[in-house]
């Protein structure tokens, strides 16, 4: 027997099992046995409780601690994790729209979200409209009877603008639409369903996980709407087949515990390199900076005792001069040149030709996607003054500075 503790603080949740172990046993088990025929035909007709489990691919206790921890964390009703942020992103789609349905979505998110929407989902009779996030006028105008919801990333990939979730939010509900906002960026900084967020997506590869040893993804909404993801008959997030292995769900748990430090210290590295490199006179995209476009739309959401986030993105100018410039950083041990953001270890990359690169160039162009354009990913270094003298050494040396 096994008890989760109701709480509305991340750092209050715990499970109290019968073997009293701080972190709670892992289910290793692929399907579960049931006391009485009648308690199986009732699950498998969704009556399904914390201590009644079906078969893992539905939910294992492992998965469900999991889960319970991050709607706690999101101020949800529950949530479903998912074996990568992509099915999360895919199920909740696949379970809100049918065919002929339309989406309006921001036009700076992942490529790989990008990609979903430009090219599978039409394969489903779904259309995407993809338009400026910031300029509310041009959503509405997109919004028809066919449309089911609105996309977003709250900070989005990789140009960092910001979106204003109240206005969106009022939108949503004028209009009879679903606000659907990735949150993978700002974990803990800001609560999209505080604002207005119907259903909140997250990477739980990037910051939640933040060791970068695997992925994972996660849908926090309403018991209504997750119910409906685990449904037998209809739920995308039980025949789609989006399963989190238990091991990996109890390991991503134990890492959450340590989510609010990591924030608050990828926040100040992030922001120490921000200040200092836009001082150097290149062009630095970041939510902490008073230049940014949105930085007081951003303070107004976000509990700043978690910062702005720990990913800057700045302008190299040119493709060679960028490419030369990550390396040279590589070579200097700043971090690695790769993909992904969120983990102890600073990354960084060329969103153009890498986590971009799905979405067309002349849509690349237009949003202000360049081919100079770096993404940097700040990690968890204890000496951050150290390594933007690396930083400094590396931008003199291909000529930016």
């Amino acid at each position: 027997m096994t008890h989760q503790n109701k709480t509305t603080k991340l750092e209050d949740y715990s499970v109290l099992d019968a073997y009293k172990g701080i972190n709670p046993a892992i289910s290793d088990t692929a399907t579960y046995f049931f006391p009485t025929a009648e308690k199986m035909a009732a699950t498998f007709a969704g009556e399904n409780d914390d201590d009644c489990f079906l078969y893992s691919r539905h939910l294992s206790p492992s998965t469900n601690y999991l889960a319970q921890a991050l709607a706690t964390m999101e101020g949800a009703e529950d949530a479903q994790v998912t074996a990568s942020g992509m099915s999360a992103i895919s199920c909740a789609i696949m379970q809100i729209c049918n065919f002929g349905d339309e989406i309006i979505s921001a036009r700076t998110i992942y490529g790989g979200t990008h990609a979903l929407m430009k090219n599978f989902l039409p394969r489903f009779g779904i259309k995407t409209n993809f338009v400026d996030i910031t300029d509310l006028k041009s959503i509405k105008s997109k919004i028809t009877s066919n449309t089911k919801l609105i996309y977003c990333e709250t900070v989005s990939n990789p140009l960092l603008e910001v979106c204003d979730l109240v206005a969106l939010s009022k939108i949503c509900k004028e209009a009879g639409l679903l606000l659907v906002v990735d949150n993978t960026f700002t974990p803990l900084i800001i609560h999209p369903i505080k604002y207005g967020a119907d259903i909140v997506i997250y990477s739980l590869t990037k910051y939640i996980n933040g060791a970068s040893d695997c992925v994972g993804g996660a849908i926090c909404s309403n018991k209504k709407f997750i119910n409906s993801l685990k449904d037998v008959h209809n739920g995308a997030g039980m025949l789609l087949g989006p399963v989190m292995d238990s091991f990996r769900a109890a390991s991503i748990l134990k890492n959450l515990r340590t989510l609010s430090i990591r924030m608050q210290k990828h926040s100040q590295n992030a922001r120490y390199l921000a200040e200092n490199i836009e001082k150097l006179g290149i062009k630095v995209f970041y939510p902490g900076l008073l230049s940014h476009p949105q930085h007081r739309l951003f303070e107004s959401m976000a509990d700043l005792g978690y910062g702005h986030s720990g990913i800057i993105t700045f302008d190299a100018k040119d493709q060679k001069i960028a490419e030369k410039l990550l390396v040279e950083m590589q070579n200097e041990l700043v971090g690695y040149l790769a993909v992904s953001l969120g983990s102890y270890k600073t990354l960084f990359s060329l969103p153009s030709s890498s986590t971009s690169s799905e979405i067309p160039t002349e849509d690349q162009e237009s949003t202000g996607i360049t081919n100079g354009l770096v993404r940097m990913s700040v990690g968890l270094d204890h000496d951050i003054k150290n390594t933007f003298e690396r930083i400094k050494k590396c931008l003199k040396h291909v000529k930016l500075i």
